[in-house]
């Protein structure tokens, strides 16, 4: 986490090979509200870790996959979203996609915070209909 930079990095479960064909971890850095990252400086101690380096490299809650894709499901059940595709993880995250495009996030900004390679994998969330469509073209007459 980088406090006063207003970012946390999450480990992704992709590897890249660098320069030398060696498989490296690859961590996705993404920008999160001041009032996000206060509520977890108060909740674990980062910065008093970051000062003192004890904690600086650790994760703040080491769930596995599996885990944390239970929870998301549950919190969206509980939520009474309709069983559907949508309801999962990776529909979450298309949603966060197709958000950040109609708010105006430059895709070139939203292809390094969801990790694609190629720029043209995130071309699909500029792809909006529907409502999305029409909060695009609203903000053009504003």
């Amino acid at each position: 986490m980088d406090l006063s930079g207003g970012t946390i990095a999450i480990r992704s479960l992709k590897k890249r090979k660098d320069a030398a064909g060696r498989q490296k971890i690859v961590y996705r850095t993404v920008p999160v509200p001041p009032d996000f990252l206060d509520t977890l400086n108060t909740a674990h101690g980062i910065r008093e870790a970051q000062k003192s380096r004890k904690k600086a490299a650790q994760p703040i809650w080491p769930l596995s996959r599996v885990r944390v894709w239970q929870i998301v499901k549950k919190i969206m059940i509980d939520a009474g979203l309709p069983d559907a595709p949508q309801r999962s993880p990776k529909g979450l995250r298309h949603g966060f996609g197709v958000h950040a495009t109609v708010q105006g996030v430059p895709l070139h900004m939203l292809q390094r915070w969801l990790g694609h390679a190629q720029l043209s994998t995130t071309a699909i969330y500029a792809n909006a209909v529907g409502r999305e469509e029409h909060g695009i073209a609203a903000r053009m007459w504003r």
